[in-house]
């Protein structure tokens, strides 16, 4: 959170302000230089890395591979780094953020523990007011948003919840000293990746945990192991490869080490027998959900991988209770987030771990000594809110930038995020998101949808520069045809089933429009849509001012 600075206050006029010094803010910050456009980075945390300065929770680490959890922009940087783990732990991603900070100089245009409170467009000059908390006013000709899909903790509303006598901490703003959870009587509120992540840590070190449950969770090992250095040179040796495979798969994900791309399933379930779906949940175990590729689209299908999922489950649980809890039966696989894990559903076979069921005995409210629940009080040394995010339109809309004629984003978002390609949206000039709603962004690996956006975003300021033009703003025909692309890709997969209640869909945020937000199509079929418009002159946008004279 943006802390006194007792520095002066920054004023003047730059060519483009950057919001956030994550990996797409640092990124752009690098490009940006490149084109020779003056810039500034605002960022609300005291260190670099986004997420991966925030998210310092016990077992946080990325769920994809390592060497493709990179950036790909300079080949030096490749032959310098070395990962230790397949799934790189936050420490070391945090890491690898500091070092890129420092090999290109990075922190010098970096502005620390500052968040930016308004950006308002000036139409009698063309540019954007930008302030902050720390009294900063500035004007640029561009801001450039790069504020994170999952950077807006929620905090729950339970009464009470300032009552508790404990230590409470969420899992998204863990502090940088740590939480000592040695020995302690320990609550985690939620189910999600965080927490699926986080329990089996807190496990062994607590004398007693309990997680309180809403909604069980779907996730597969994560089957994380250290990488040899044989191997690391290996990757070292094929990285031009393996950065192509990326950019031209769905998902921006190759697979381990870089071998052939991820081909999608050509089998059905549905044209297996009972006795063929007991062999493949035996030799698959939890990975027989993914292997069928009528799984994803087909609800009986669906049903019947569900079914497999729970009977691998109560294999590992073997706690009949537990194992019912655990049990996702509502909702169909694929809506939410894949998660994956070390060890989850193991630690509840643990004596000293437990699991409350909400829907069936739901919190009352946070009291002084721990958690009340319908049926009883449990006490506790320490709570952890593992409760979410107010994904992917959460940060832009606390900041709510002010457009033409003063209309908020608040306003234009009203009934849920539009825009163009993820990129812009109409009414607000020279505003650029990086893997913004309407974008593949979580959907896919962050990193390759990241460098798309910011190569993107480089490469059209450069032409705006070159042609002397002044603004650029999506056409109302574009915006709408867009949202409808995204909508329509959606449809007949399981993200927007009935019961399908995520955060992909924002439902997770009291009083949200229910939208499917993400773009669903593929990452190299956005990325081929992506080149075409800046190939066509930028379609889809209306560009102002004159023009550079022959």
């Amino acid at each position: 959170m943006g802390a006194t600075t007792n520095r002066p206050a920054l004023t003047g006029e730059y060519d483009v302000v950057v919001v956030g010094a994550g990996a797409a803010g640092m990124y752009m910050l690098h490009r940006l230089r490149g084109i020779g456009l003056r810039t500034i980075v605002f960022e609300a945390a005291d260190g670099v890395g986004g997420t991966w300065y925030w998210n310092r929770y016990p077992g946080a680490r990325c769920d994809v591979t390592s060497v493709e959890y990179s950036f790909s922009f300079s080949k030096e940087l490749e032959q310098e780094w070395n990962w230790s783990e397949l799934m790189a732990s936050q420490p070391e991603i945090e890491a690898y953020m500091n070092y890129v900070a420092d090999k290109f100089d990075l922190r010098r245009d970096i502005v620390l523990s500052t968040r930016v409170t308004s950006a308002a467009w000036d139409e009698s000059s063309d540019t954007w007011r930008v302030e902050t908390d720390q009294g900063d006013s500035i004007s640029a000709r561009f801001c450039v948003m790069a504020t994170g899909c999952l950077s807006v903790p929620l905090r729950p509303d339970y009464p009470g919840i300032d009552d508790f006598k404990g230590v409470s901490v969420q899992t998204s703003l863990w502090p940088k000293e740590g939480v000592d959870l040695n020995g302690k009587r320990v609550a985690v509120i939620g189910t999600g990746s965080s927490a699926i992540q986080a329990i089996p840590e807190i496990a062994k070190v607590a004398s007693q945990l309990i997680v309180f449950q809403r909604t069980p969770a779907y996730t597969w090992p994560a089957q994380n192991r250290p990488i040899t250095p044989e191997e690391m040179a290996e990757i070292k040796a094929h990285y031009d490869e393996l950065r192509e495979r990326q950019r031209n798969s769905p998902l921006g994900i190759v697979g381990r080490f870089g071998g052939a791309l991820l081909e999608p399933p050509t089998q059905n379930i549905l044209d297996l027998t009972e006795e063929e779906r007991l062999a493949a949940l035996e030799e698959y175990g939890f990975g027989v959900t993914r292997i069928f590729a009528d799984v994803p689209t087909n609800m009986e299908a669906n049903e019947i991988a569900r079914k497999l999922y729970g009977m691998h489950l109560r294999k590992i649980v073997k706690d009949p209770r537990k194992a019912e809890a655990l049990t996702p039966t509502d909702y169909p696989l694929g809506c939410k987030r894949p998660v994956i894990d070390s060890g989850y559903f193991e630690t509840f076979n643990l004596p000293h771990v437990d699991i409350v069921n909400l829907r069936k005995e739901p919190i009352v409210a946070i009291t002084e000594r721990g958690i009340r629940t319908s049926e009883k009080e449990y006490e506790f040394d320490v709570i952890v809110y593992a409760t979410g995010f107010d994904a992917m339109t959460g940060a832009l809309l606390n900041i709510n930038p002010r457009g033409r004629r003063g209309r908020t984003l608040q306003q234009k978002w009203a009934n849920g995020p539009r825009n163009y390609l993820g990129l812009m949206t109409v009414g607000f000039p020279n505003m650029f998101t990086i893997t913004g709603p309407g974008s593949p962004s979580v959907l896919s690996n962050m990193l390759v949808s990241i460098e798309q956006h910011v190569d993107w975003i480089t490469d059209c300021l450069a032409y705006m520069t070159s042609k002397g033009l002044a603004t650029i703003e999506p056409t109302q025909e574009a915006e709408d045809a867009w949202v409808e692309e995204v909508n329509n890709v959606a449809q007949g997969t399981m993200y927007v089933a009935p019961s399908c209640n995520s955060w992909y869909l924002g439902v997770n945020v009291p009083g949200k429009v229910r939208q499917f937000m993400p773009y669903i199509g593929g990452l190299d079929r956005y990325r081929q849509r992506c080149d075409e418009v800046a190939a066509n002159g930028y379609e889809g946008f209306e560009l102002r001012g004159s023009p550079v004279p022959a």
